[in-house]
């Protein structure tokens, strides 16, 4: 069976040294805001080039403490509206309408499954304060003519960083590019914890200082709450883990982009509409190899019979979702087109050689 994602396999190349910084950390008797947590930060925001980085909970927290935060700070109130990906996965969209905002949905461009940039002046009202862009299935979206955007109606950039840590804009890493980022370790992640952990990158002191005291109850000093806040921490452990397989991350995203170069080059079958790869590879991380096909029931269940796992990132678009039944009767046609054609298949750092020439094999047979 080739897994979608082996993850025992993956963490168990870094076996050796996880066991003896987890050993470590489980002696030191301190599990919580640690000397772990205030390391795997510095080396996060050294890796981004970012001036803060905090570690939280999950990415949802991440992208709902970064909204918080401006709310908090003034900048934002509840009625405002934020304008997101029609396309994304659930959770950036949770995260502004849990603040009392209103997600304002963009259309992406069907080439590279992003925001289609073009789109968002027309989305723009007087109630608009930011643009929340994802950079999905680990594929880089930035431009200039986005920040133009941005300075022109005063709009905060956030970026929800959960699926491309180590791609790249102009040279700039994702997560350096907009106001601020929020970042899933989510187990399957390029940069995967072993369980949930997410962290928020900034230059903006001011929004660092009070995303601290919102993902600690509101407080910055023990027992004194200026905000009522959170209570949002990443651990020890998982901190520990995180800065382990920080060293890995662009050895490991390279094996992807070789994966990924092979796929695009040697899947020929005409009933498969590959992803589009970036003139400058540093601008994909390839999290998702995401294909399409009018046929995509019909080639998962083949690739299935084929001992060949894959998945569907992601079968309801959040407009259909019944969580947001206010949007059900909404048409995005390029988003529902996306939803019903994708297909997930298996990449990974751990990936053999002849594993993916069976998945191209199987593909131009199907």
């Amino acid at each position: 069976m080739i897994k979608f994602l082996d993850l025992q396999k993956i963490n168990l190349t870094h076996q050796e040294e996880i066991e003896s910084r987890l050993l470590q950390t489980f002696r030191s008797g301190w599990y919580l805001m640690g000397n772990d947590l205030k390391t795997f930060e510095n080396n996060l925001s050294k890796y981004i080039g970012a001036k803060h980085a905090i570690g939280v909970a999950n990415g949802l927290d991440a992208l709902r403490l970064i909204l918080r935060a401006y709310i908090e700070m003034g900048f934002m109130e509840k009625g405002d509206e934020i304008l997101v990906p029609s396309n994304t996965y659930i959770a950036s969209i949770l995260a502004i309408s849990d603040n009392g905002l209103v997600p304002v949905l963009v259309e992406p461009d069907i080439a590279h499954y992003n925001i289609d940039i073009k789109k968002i002046e027309e989305k723009i009202t007087s109630k608009t304060k930011g643009i929340l862009i994802v950079h999905l299935y680990g594929r880089t979206i930035f431009s200039e003519e986005l920040q133009q955007l941005a300075e022109k109606y005063n709009l905060k950039i956030i970026e929800d960083n959960a699926q491309a840590i180590g791609a790249e804009w102009n040279g700039k890493k994702t997560g350096n590019l907009g106001d601020a980022s929020g970042f899933s370790f989510y187990p399957g992640k390029n940069l995967g914890a072993l369980g949930d952990a997410g962290a928020i990158t900034t230059n903006d002191d001011e929004l660092a200082k009070t995303i601290r005291a919102l993902a600690n109850y509101g407080s910055n000093q023990k027992y004194v709450n200026i905000y009522q806040g959170l209570n949002s921490r990443l651990d020890e452990i998982q901190a520990a883990v995180l800065d382990i397989k920080l060293k890995y991350i662009d050895q490991e995203n390279k094996v992807r982009r070789n994966i990924a170069k092979r796929y695009i080059k040697e899947i020929t079958n005409p009933e498969i509409i590959l992803p589009e790869n970036p003139e400058n590879e540093a601008e994909h991380v390839w999290h998702i190899f995401l294909i399409r096909t009018a046929k995509r029931d019909e080639l998962q269940a083949f690739l299935t019979e084929n001992d060949v796992q894959t998945l569907i990132h992601y079968p309801i678009p959040p407009h259909k979702q019944q969580a947001y039944k206010e949007w059900n009767n909404l048409s995005f046609p390029i988003s529902e087109k996306i939803h019903e054609e994708v297909l997930s298949l298996p990449i990974s750092p751990v990936m053999a050689d002849d594993e993916v020439a069976k998945v191209i094999e199987l593909l131009n047979k199907f």
